[in-house]
């Protein structure tokens, strides 16, 4: 196919309204609006399906006939641009935010982004994890200007709404679970090995964790977690984001 014929023919495949380009031709008496619908068909079906295969959760929690509606739109308004289907959907999230018939749900947005941030981070660089030892072994005077090397793989999701419970209850086999959790949560998505890991972050975990993987000294991201937590507990957050894979290697800074 030329490229100024591809450019011509696709456009339309996800406006149901656009008429066919005016160069297509069907063979044997055809009508070329249904010959063109057909491909038109497929096509919507094919990016509805890769939508589903990349919020599994999103279409649990709501079913997959609102799914597919809501999908279906999101088709519409947002044709691919990129020829690797699980490149798809990347604005899905802000889509379902705004999606009138979805206000009555104002966590699925959350819940859709970190899927998004899970497919993510399973096709992220494979690099070895921090190993705690090694932290362990770092002079105490310079541990606060100490910088972390973030995991290819690590993402953060924050959330005013209990997402991590929601997306944790959506992947259960059987019927949803009871919701108890409620208030904010925010997720921690990392992959140390083959497996994509989901953590909810304690509080303040997520602005010190967003300001390790910045690049800022340990000293500074411990301060804005107090800032926001009072309460944070500076040893254990640590710890539990090295257990989870989220950095690769450690920057000495200067002694303090």
């Amino acid at each position: 196919m030329r490229p100024e014929y591809g450019a011509a023919f696709a456009p339309g495949l996800t406006e149901p309204r656009r008429t066919p380009p005016a160069d297509v031709v069907a063979r044997g008496g055809k009508g070329v609006v249904r010959r063109y619908n057909v491909y038109r068909n497929n096509v919507t079906v094919s990016l509805i399906q890769a939508l589903a295969d990349i919020y599994p959760a999103v279409q649990r929690i709501t079913g997959a006939e609102f799914f597919r509606a809501m999908a279906r739109f999101h088709v519409r308004a947002t044709p691919p641009t990129s020829p690797l289907l699980f490149e798809y959907g990347r604005d899905f999230p802000a889509f379902i935010a705004a999606y009138e018939y979805a206000q009555d749900l104002p966590w699925l947005a959350d819940v859709a982004r970190i899927e998004r941030a899970w497919l993510d981070a399973y096709h992220a660089a494979d690099r070895p994890a921090l190993d705690a030892s090694t932290l362990a072994a770092v002079d105490p005077a310079r541990l606060m200007a100490l910088r972390f090397e973030p995991h290819p793989a690590a993402r953060i999701v924050r959330s005013r709404h209990p997402a991590v419970t929601l997306f944790t209850l959506a992947q259960a086999e059987g019927a949803p679970a009871p919701l108890h959790a409620h208030g904010a949560e925010d997720a921690l998505i990392t992959r140390p090995g083959p497996h994509v890991i989901v953590s909810r972050l304690p509080a303040g975990g997520a602005a010190f964790l967003t300001r390790l993987l910045a690049g800022k000294p340990l000293g500074a991201a411990a301060a804005a977690a107090f800032d926001e937590a009072p309460a944070f507990d500076l040893g254990a957050n640590l710890a539990g984001m090295i257990s989870a894979g989220a950095f690769t290697t450690l920057q000495p800074g200067e002694p303090t």
